[in-house]
């Protein structure tokens, strides 16, 4: 009996180690022509004119990613989901609705993502569709969704607009933001000889200052923060007239000064 279990054994890892290594050179394959053909997506969507007004994200799950090794297209994805409450998402210009499904859906009850591009709106329902996610195709300007949200995110497209509507647009933020909901956002810093990063854009903010401003006249809490890659300056924003994440009040939060820190810290301040 012992010797039938040790063959039988011994048959059952020669056939695992089998199936191994032809499902690894099958995902080999897989992972090679997927990459490709988002490559050739790519050049497609911004080689060809006219240049698209979203950009899909498969793009850089699938081919950008591995090419550059550059995580900030994840970042935003991040930062607005720590200031997530569990409720109600309103995403404004959502483009391709891939953080809707893969940041924020899956810890909200309801999203409701728009955008003004058709083009945006059909790609997020193909690629991005979640049960709780109603893509809307609507101008923030004009068509903004009626309702209460705990979450507003305006994510990679408050440059898209012009200080005059930066403005009108944040007041209407404020009205169907809930109490001591969170607005969460995403931006971009001009470039240093003040040439646009994309000639969709109406305004690209100059520092954390200039970006801070616009929202300090209708939110009690406000932070602005910044990475910087080489080829980026990224601005991130969290607002609320409630805790914002990360702050002292957060439940979220936990903080721990030890003895000796305090000590070179009073040592350096005198």
């Amino acid at each position: 009996m012992k010797k039938l279990l040790l063959i039988f054994s011994k048959k059952i890892f020669f056939l695992k180690n089998l199936l191994e290594f032809i499902t690894e050179f099958e995902c080999y394959i897989a992972a090679l022509w997927v990459k490709n053909a988002h490559k050739r997506l790519m050049f497609i969507h911004w080689g060809l004119p006219p240049g698209p007004e979203f950009f899909d994200h498969n793009i850089d799950l699938y081919y950008q990613w591995d090419k550059t090794k550059n995580p900030l297209w994840l970042e935003r994805g991040v930062f607005g989901g720590l200031a997530l409450k569990g409720g109600s998402v309103l995403e404004l210009s959502c483009g391709d609705g891939f953080n809707a499904k893969n940041f924020y859906s899956h810890r909200s009850q309801k999203v409701i993502a728009c955008d003004f591009d058709l083009k945006a709106i059909k790609t997020a329902k193909k690629k991005n569709s979640a049960k709780n996610i109603d893509f809307v195709l609507a101008d923030i300007r004009t068509q903004m969704p009626q309702g209460l949200f705990e979450n507003i995110v305006w994510d990679a497209a408050i440059e898209h607009f012009t200080e005059t509507e930066i403005d009108l647009i944040m007041k209407d933020i404020k009205i169907r933001l809930a109490k001591d909901g969170i607005v969460s956002g995403y931006t971009i810093v001009e470039k240093i000889d003040g040439s646009k990063s994309l000639h969709q854009h109406e305004y690209e903010f100059k520092s954390k200052e200039d970006l801070i401003r616009f929202f300090n006249p209708h939110f009690t809490n406000v932070v602005v923060f910044e990475t910087i890659y080489p080829s980026r300056h990224n601005l991130y924003f969290w607002a609320s007239d409630g805790i914002l994440p990360m702050s002292k009040e957060s439940e979220h939060k936990i903080e721990s000064l030890n003895k000796l820190s305090v000590e070179n810290h009073s040592v350096s301040a005198s």
